[in-house]
C-alpha cells in the first residue's frame, strides 16, 4: 500500500527571516529589555546611527542606536564603557542577523567618568590650555555678545534677560548648539567656530543649566575644550551649578557658576554704572567747589599785604642790585678790554723791534738769489751769479764779481 507523502512548505530566506522578525517583535518579554554589558567595535558613519557591539566575558551581540535616539544621549559612548542599556531584539532581514535596537544607554559607575575627567584635565594641563597669561582679558563694555547654548533650555532665557536688564542697547548672536548627548561636542565646537568667522562679537557666553555630570559630559570633551582654546574671542563658561566644574571651565577665560552669574559677569549693570558716576561726579563737584573756596580765601589774605597796594617797592632793591651789577660789570669788561690792549702794545713793539725792515733803517741789506731765497752766508753764491740786494728804499741787481769766505780765524779770503 502506497502512502502520499504530505506537502513540505519551501521557505524563501527573507519569508524566513521577516516571519522571524515577527515572532521576536510579538513577544512583550523581547521588546522592553534590560541588559548590561561592555561596548566594543564602536562606530558611527554619517547618518549619525550608532552601531555597536555589547559583550561580556562569554557572549556578545550586535546592537544599534538609530540618530533619533542617539542625539539625546547624555554622556558619548565609547569602546570599553560599561553601560546599561533598553532595548528591543528583533532580526536585520536583510543579513538574518538578530540585533539589539537601543532606546536608552546609561553609563554604569561614575567613576569611569572621573577617571576620564581627570585623564584628559591633566593632558590639557601638561599643554599649557590652564595657564593664566594664555587667558584673554574681558572688554568693559562689550556692544555685542556671542551666545552658545540651546535654544530649548531655561538658560537661554535667564541670560537673555539679564543682559537685557543690565544694557538695554546690547546686540547679541545667538548661536544655537546642542548642549548634551553624543552630537553636543560637535555641536558647540562649530557654534564656537561660527562666532568666530562671522559673529564680529566682543565676548562670548558658553551656557548651560544644571544637570548631571553625564549631561554635562559634553563640556568634559576635548574637542570643546580645544574649541574654546582655539577662539580668538574671550569666552566665559556658565555650565550648571556652582558646585559644577567642567573642563571647559578650566579653559576658558572666565568661569562663572551659572548662567545668569555669566551674564552678569560680562556687562556690567549700565544703572549701577550710572550711579557710580553720578557718585563720582557730585564727588568732583565738591572737591573743586572747596577747591575755589580755599584759592579766594587765600586771594582775600594775600590783598591784605600791604606790598600790593605799592608793588614798585617790591623790586626797588632788585632794581637797585641790578644797576650795581651792571655797573660792575661795565667797569671789568672795561679793565678785561684794557688789559688785553697793553697786552697787545707789547707784543707790537716787540715784533716791531724784530722786523727785517727795522734792520735795514741801520744800514743793513737783504740779498736773495734769483729764486727769492736769502744769502746768508758767501759759500752760497758763485762768480757771475745775479742777487737782488734789498735795501731801506729800493733795491738792486747785482752780479757777483768775487766771492770771500770767512777764514777759520774769522778773516775772509778771497775765491775769485
Amino acid at each position: 500500500m502506497l502512502f502520499r507523502a504530505e506537502p513540505v512548505k519551501c521557505w524563501q530566506v527573507s519569508e524566513l527571516n521577516n516571519y522571524l522578525k515577527e515572532l521576536l517583535s510579538s513577544n512583550p518579554f523581547l521588546s522592553n529589555l534590560w541588559i548590561k554589558g561592555e561596548i566594543s567595535n564602536l562606530r558611527q558613519p554619517g547618518s549619525g546611527h550608532l552601531f555597536f557591539t555589547l559583550k561580556d566575558r562569554t557572549g556578545s551581540i550586535r546592537a544599534v542606536m538609530f540618530r533619533s535616539k542617539a542625539v539625546e544621549l547624555r554622556v558619548p559612548l565609547r569602546d570599553g564603557m560599561e553601560v546599561l542599556i533598553r532595548a528591543s531584539l528583533s532580526i536585520y532581514e536583510r543579513d538574518g542577523v538578530y540585533q539589539l535596537y537601543v532606546e536608552e544607554v546609561h553609563p554604569l559607575g561614575v567613576g569611569d567618568l572621573h577617571r576620564a575627567f581627570e585623564m584628559l584635565k591633566a593632558q590639557l594641563e601638561k599643554e599649557g590650555l590652564f595657564r593664566p597669561e594664555r587667558k584673554k582679558k574681558l572688554p568693559y563694555l562689550p556692544r555685542r555678545i556671542g551666545l552658545v547654548t540651546s535654544t530649548t533650555g531655561a538658560a537661554i532665557r535667564d541670560i537673555l534677560t539679564v543682559l537685557l536688564q543690565r544694557c538695554p542697547s546690547l546686540d547679541i548672536v545667538v548661536a544655537p548648539a546642542l548642549v548634551q548627548g553624543a552630537g553636543a561636542p560637535d555641536s558647540i565646537a562649530h557654534a564656537l567656530a561660527l562666532l568666530n568667522r562671522f559673529g564680529q562679537v566682543d565676548v562670548i557666553i558658553v551656557a548651560r543649566g544644571g544637570g548631571s555630570l553625564e549631561e554635562l559630559w559634553a563640556f568634559n570633551t576635548e574637542q570643546v575644550a580645544r574649541s574654546i582654546a582655539a577662539s580668538t574671542i574671550p569666552v566665559v563658561t556658565g555650565v550648571g551649578h556652582e558646585t559644577d566644574f567642567t573642563i571647559a571651565d578650566l579653559v576658558a577665560d572666565r568661569r562663572a557658576p551659572t548662567p545668569t552669574a555669566a551674564a552678569a559677569l560680562v556687562v556690567p549693570d549700565l544703572r549701577e554704572e550710572l550711579d557710580k558716576l553720578d557718585v563720582k561726579l557730585k564727588r568732583a563737584h565738591r572737591s573743586l567747589v572747596s577747591l575755589l573756596t580755599k584759592k579766594q580765601q587765600h586771594l582775600h589774605g594775600i590783598g591784605k599785604y600791604s606790598i600790593l597796594a605799592r608793588p614798585e617797592q617790591l623790586f626797588a632793591r632788585q632794581k637797585q642790585r641790578l644797576e650795581a651789577t651792571q655797573h660792575k660789570l661795565h667797569l671789568i669788561i672795561k679793565q678785561y678790554f684794557q688789559e688785553r690792549h697793553n697786552k697787545l702794545g707789547v707784543q707790537w713793539h716787540k715784533l716791531d723791534a724784530l722786523s727785517p725792515l727795522k734792520v735795514l733803517q741801520r744800514g743793513f741789506s737783504i740779498c736773495r738769489d734769483e729764486q727769492g731765497k736769502i744769502i746768508t752766508s758767501a759759500a752760497q753764491v758763485v762768480v757771475g751769479q745775479l742777487l737782488e740786494v734789498k735795501l731801506k728804499e729800493g733795491s738792486l741787481d747785482c752780479r757777483v764779481m768775487g766771492v770771500k769766505e770767512s777764514s777759520a780765524q774769522g778773516q775772509p779770503e778771497p775765491n775769485v
